[in-house]
């Protein structure tokens, strides 16, 4: 689990284990992957502030009530409540993360201070460049450190991207297995579909969140219509490349930067990271120049790579005074709803069923078993060289 409930304040970003943090009374949402939502599901009652599209998908995929969602948007200072009375206040900002479809960075500025809580991002120079960063001195950095490895040399998406493409070239009577969590690298899908002209098949839970991103009219449910397959990375195993490769040509490609054991010769893995490499993070430490950082991976500690960066200050989170109005309301438990318990005692007599008079059948509209495709003049469908259940692994939202 990747959260945190700051010190000395109402705030917790990507914290949803209520009984752990009762004091907080703002909830904020970096971004929709697994590790960054452990707790939180459609029972949740306490309103969660986010970017639009994460709002979406958190609505599509874990149904949590409109009622507590509060899109925010980015770029823009957004002034909230740190008490019940309105004393006490802080601004909040959302930048784009660079990470997954909706992922955000949050500016906290209050009594506390300014922090930034990076949440997972990958860095470009063109963050420190625009509005807010490129005006504000960050007291405490929440920092990335998933790649904080001096020893992990990553090349940029851009340059992962065209080494997947070669590798598919190379392999020009393969059918292609794209391995990957249940959110992210969508654009990724897009454009090897663009380079090598053929529909990407995916699962009907990816192309409804693939609808929600507005992209390119290249993906499709309908098995054997394309040479590309999205597929849950659980499914590269040597078991499922044997058998696919009894039907078919097939190689799997894993799009990501953490070490993966290789069990067959047909299985790539490409280090296309959504997460800042090492050499990125200190570029973004040494721009900032923040008086302390705290890894938001608790088990890969970092600081002690970019110390030289960092600005001296007597001022941390364990000393801030926090104001009156704000401790009492951080002392207040988090309100539940109750449910009304019934005022009469009720006797159980059993069940009793009755069919109606004149009862009639009951016709169940199902759903259509493929989706009709819109004619596209750029992609060509291909004909039947995908097996059946491809999408028979478990729905996640993955990691990173």
């Amino acid at each position: 689990m990747n959260g945190a409930i700051i010190p000395n304040t109402p705030i917790a970003v990507d914290f949803w284990q209520i009984r752990k943090c009762n004091c907080a009374r703002l909830f904020f949402l970096s971004h929709m992957h697994a590790d960054h939502t452990v707790g939180l599901s459609s029972t949740w009652n306490r309103p969660i502030y986010c970017s639009p599209l994460t709002a979406k998908i958190l609505t599509l995929r874990l149904q949590v009530d409109s009622e507590w969602i509060h899109p925010l948007e980015e770029g823009v200072p957004h002034k909230l409540n740190l008490d019940n009375i309105g004393m006490e206040t802080m601004t909040v900002t959302l930048i784009d993360a660079n990470h997954c479809p909706g992922s955000v960075m949050f500016l906290f500025e209050g009594y506390f201070g300014t922090i930034l809580y990076t949440g997972d991002f990958r860095y470009t120079p063109n963050m420190l460049q625009q509005p807010p960063l490129n005006s504000k001195t960050i007291d405490i950095l929440y920092l990335d450190n998933t790649n904080c490895n001096p020893n992990l040399v990553l090349p940029s998406r851009q340059e992962a991207t065209i080494q997947i493409k070669e590798l598919i070239r190379r392999h020009p009577e393969h059918d292609v297995m794209i391995g990957l969590y249940c959110l992210g690298k969508e654009t990724l899908l897009r454009d090897l579909a663009l380079e090598f002209q053929t529909w990407v098949v995916v699962s009907p839970q990816r192309l409804q969140l693939i609808h929600l991103l507005e992209l390119e009219d290249v993906f499709t449910t309908e098995e054997g219509a394309g040479r590309v397959c999205a597929v849950d990375r659980s499914a590269i195993r040597r078991s499922r490349m044997i058998q696919w490769n009894q039907n078919y040509p097939t190689i799997a490609i894993l799009p990501t930067s953490k070490k993966v054991k290789i069990q067959h010769k047909d299985v790539h893995v490409v280090p296309y990271s959504d997460h800042s490499s090492y050499q990125e993070l200190r570029e973004f430490v040494a721009a900032l120049k923040p008086c302390s950082i705290i890894p938001v991976v608790k088990s890969n500690m970092c600081e002690a790579y970019f110390k030289e960066f960092l600005r001296p200050s007597q001022k941390t989170l364990s000393n801030v005074t926090v104001p009156v109005s704000v401790r009492g309301a951080m002392m207040k438990r988090n309100c539940r709803r109750t449910v009304p318990r019934l005022l009469s005692r009720h006797v159980p007599r059993g069940v009793v069923f009755e069919l109606p008079k004149n009862s009639e059948t009951l016709k169940v509209n199902k759903p259509p078993s493929k989706i009709h495709l819109s004619q596209n003049k750029n992609v060509a469908p291909l004909k039947g060289r995908f097996r059946k259940g491809l999408f028979n692994s478990r729905v996640c939202m993955g990691e990173h």
